[in-house]
């Protein structure tokens, strides 16, 4: 499963979100945070999406590291970080940034275990 993670600014538009995810390639599934799955940015994407629970990412270990992500999340990017859960597997592309969106991109088997809310 391919999966991109998201990290996305409050003033984060749905171009960049579109030019994030061109720049990703194709994905299975999109994840971000839970708090920002309504993001009007996000409207009209035809990836599904895994909305994560901010405690789902705590504690993940990033390659990148932001010291304001990681004091607000626990983790060192939000995108690296949603990515690595709701794939399961490693990252294929470390954070990447446009404009306002962050994006990352992992594969693996799946979610994991107790780390994500059930579907």
């Amino acid at each position: 499963m391919r999966v991109i993670g998201l990290g996305l600014a409050s003033r984060a538009t749905a171009a960049e979100v579109r030019a994030a995810l061109a720049a990703a390639g194709p994905a299975d599934l999109l994840a971000t945070l839970d708090s920002r799955a309504g993001h009007s940015a996000l409207a009209g994407v035809a990836v599904p999406l895994r909305a994560l629970p901010e405690q789902a990412l705590h504690g993940v270990v990033t390659p990148s590291r932001s010291d304001r992500i990681f004091a607000r999340f626990g983790c060192g990017s939000v995108a690296e970080a949603a990515a690595l859960v709701a794939s399961g597997g490693p990252l294929l592309t470390r954070r990447q940034t446009i404009g306002a969106v962050t994006w990352a991109l992992a594969e693996g088997p799946g979610p994991i275990q107790n780390r994500t809310t059930p579907e």
